[in-house]
């Protein structure tokens, strides 16, 4: 459950991100086009940065040693 809403959170952060910088940023179609392909690619940095350290957390590679008393 906690991976798909904070998908969904990220997703609605990059929307919210691209909208508003078609609005506050309109200079011409390269320069929005440019703007954009920046906000959406960091954005899906940003979520499989959280995505990778999410999921490395489930199956880790180094295995807990138990301490035998």
């Amino acid at each position: 459950m906690g991976f798909v809403v904070t998908s969904l959170i990220f997703l609605l952060i990059g929307i919210i991100a691209s909208f508003s910088t078609t609005i506050c940023f309109n200079k011409g179609s390269s320069s929005n086009l440019f703007h954009l392909t920046l906000v959406l690619t960091s954005t899906i940095c940003c979520w499989m940065m959280w995505a990778i350290v999410y999921l490395a957390q489930m199956n880790p590679l180094i295995v807990p040693i138990l301490s035998g008393e």
